[in-house]
């Protein structure tokens, strides 16, 4: 397979373990060069999270969030982290974290990496536009891992989507699945996992 016809994804991973295999992050050894390397990242992976968050809001909770970054902040263990999250009304009132998506770059830490709130780290390994760019689909999947965790562990009723009635329903003649979610009203929780 040529190097342009491999999806970003197995590139990133292949980066991933080219790094762990040479000791380096992005070419450079030093801490502090692959914490200008996270830095730059990050810059460059802002307005990508700021679309996935916002796609989001706009589509599923109907323009009810609050979206709110850190901006690079050093960590208690010495490490590197920023956050993008995107909070609203049913979340909170429901006692679960927000949809967050944050690079992180721990003390410890050989290289840094992507999380959710509930979704744990894929690599990040983002050194241009492009690199960023292609970081979307990533980042979407965290994103909507999390809400898809976050949902299971409140209920659907924290999506405003889904209780404005605008997803179809199905037709009168289905059965509901038994590992389904609840209609409004009922106090039994999905059971699925």
């Amino acid at each position: 397979m040529q190097e342009s016809a491999i999806p970003a994804y197995i590139t990133s991973l292949i980066r991933h373990f080219g790094d762990l295999r040479d000791g380096t992050h992005g070419g450079s050894a030093s801490r502090k060069d692959k914490e200008a390397h996270f830095e730059k990242a990050v810059q460059l992976l802002a307005p990508i999270a700021r679309q996935v968050l916002t796609e989001m809001n706009t589509s599923l909770l109907l323009d009810t969030a609050e979206l709110t970054e850190t901006g690079l902040r050093r960590t208690a263990d010495g490490g590197l982290d920023a956050s993008w999250a995107l909070s609203w009304p049913e979340q909170r009132a429901a006692g679960i974290p927000p949809i967050t998506l944050q690079a992180y770059f721990g003390g410890g830490f050989h290289h840094p990496h992507l999380r959710g709130a509930t979704v744990q780290d894929w690599p990040l390994n983002v050194f241009s536009d492009e690199d960023a760019a292609a970081q979307l689909s990533v980042l979407r999947a965290i994103a909507s891992s999390d809400l898809h965790n976050l949902v299971y562990r409140a209920d659907y009723r924290i999506v405003p989507r889904v209780t404005a009635h605008f997803l179809p329903r199905p037709h009168a003649d289905a059965k509901p699945r038994n590992n389904s979610y609840t209609e409004p009203g009922m106090t039994k929780k999905r059971t699925e996992r």
